[in-house]
C-alpha cells in the first residue's frame, strides 16, 4: 500500500496530494487564539468534514465547489484506514485566492469592540445605535489576508485586498476580490435563511475560494463548519448581550477565564463542545450524526 504524506498541515487541517486530486482531512484538533490547544476533541474532524459536506451540495446552485467526494473508498487504499473514515474529503485541485472572505450579518466579537470604539467594523461605518448581537441592516464583506500558520490574518478594505490579490493574480486582483465578495454575500443569505428555519443564527462566517483546472472560481476549503462559523440559538436570542454558542466560543471563554491553563482542556469542557458542535450538525442536517 502506497503511504502518503501531508504537503500542508494547518492548525486543524491535513492535506495530501494525491495525484490527480488533494485529500483534506480534518482532525480532532481544536485551535483557539492562533495556537493550537493540547487536547483533541473526539468525532470533531468527522463533524467539520460531513457538514461541510451538507453546505458544499446546499450551495452549489450559486457556485460549484471543490468536493468531489467524501466515501473513502472513492480514495487511494491509504485514506480507507480507519484514522481517516468520515473526517476525510477528495477535493479537486484549486490555486487559492489568498484571502479569508468574512461576511458578518450580527454585530459580535471584534466587530462589536470596534463599533463601540468608532462606529465602524473593518473600516465601514455602520448606523448608530446598534446593540451587541444585533442582526445588521445587511450582511457586511470584511475580508482579511490568508496568514500562514502562526501568524495572524489582517483585516484589509476591499482595495488593500484587491492589491494584496494582484500579487498572486497579475491584473485580476479586483475583478476576483468583487466576485469573491458577491458569492460570499450571496452564500450567507443562503445559508442563513435556511439556518433560521432550524432553530440556529449564523452570525458571521468565513469562505476561502480558488480557481479551477479551467480557470474558473469555485467554493473550497470548509464551509458554515463550528470552526469558521458563530451560530448561536434562534430560540431565547435578544440583542444586546452576548449569546450563547454551538461553536469553539464555549472554549474561548473557558481559556479567557482560566489564563494559566496553558491552552490545556479540562475533560468536562472537551465534552461539552463536542456535544455542541453534534447538536448544530443534527439541527441543521435534520440527521443524527453517527
Amino acid at each position: 500500500m502506497k503511504t502518503y504524506k501531508p504537503f500542508k498541515s494547518g492548525k486543524v487541517r491535513e492535506v495530501y496530494d494525491a495525484g490527480d486530486s488533494i485529500i483534506m482531512v480534518a482532525t480532532d484538533r481544536i485551535s483557539a487564539f492562533d495556537h493550537i490547544l493540547k487536547n483533541k476533541i473526539t468525532k470533531k474532524g468527522a463533524i467539520l468534514t460531513q457538514m461541510s459536506r451538507f453546505w458544499f451540495d446546499f450551495t452549489k446552485d450559486i457556485l460549484p465547489n471543490h468536493m468531489i467526494s467524501v466515501d473513502n473508498n472513492d480514495m487511494p487504499e491509504f485514506f480507507q484506514q480507519p484514522e481517516f473514515v468520515g473526517n476525510s474529503m477528495k477535493c479537486k485541485k484549486l490555486q487559492m485566492i489568498p484571502m479569508e472572505c468574512i461576511v458578518r450579518g450580527y454585530i459580535t466579537g471584534s466587530g462589536w469592540a470596534s463599533y463601540q470604539e468608532n462606529g465602524t467594523v473593518c473600516g465601514i461605518t455602520l448606523p448608530a445605535g446598534l446593540k451587541e448581537s444585533q442582526q445588521l441592516p445587511e450582511p457586511i464583506f470584511t475580508p482579511s489576508t490568508k496568514a500562514e500558520l502562526g501568524d495572524h490574518d489582517e483585516n484589509v478594505s476591499l482595495e488593500e485586498g484587491a492589491a494584496y490579490v494582484d500579487k498572486t493574480f497579475p491584473g485580476k486582483g479586483r475583478e476576483y476580490v468583487e466576485k469573491v465578495r458577491d458569492y460570499t454575500i450571496a452564500i450567507y443569505k443562503k445559508c442563513a435563511d435556511y439556518a433560521r428555519t432550524r432553530g440556529i443564527i449564523i452570525a458571521d462566517t468565513k469562505f476561502e475560494f480558488g480557481l479551477d483546472e479551467n480557470g474558473e472560481i469555485v467554493l473550497g476549503d470548509e464551509v458554515l463548519t463550528p470552526d469558521s462559523s458563530r451560530f448561536w440559538p434562534l430560540e431565547g436570542y435578544e440583542a444586546g448581550k452576548s449569546q450563547p454558542s454551538y461553536d469553539k466560543q464555549f472554549v474561548r471563554d473557558w481559556l479567557k477565564a482560566n489564563p494559566a491553563s496553558d491552552y490545556n482542556l479540562p475533560q468536562d469542557v472537551i465534552d461539552k463542545t463536542i456535544a455542541k458542535y453534534k447538536e448544530a450538525y443534527e439541527m441543521l442536517t435534520g440527521t443524527a450524526f453517527a
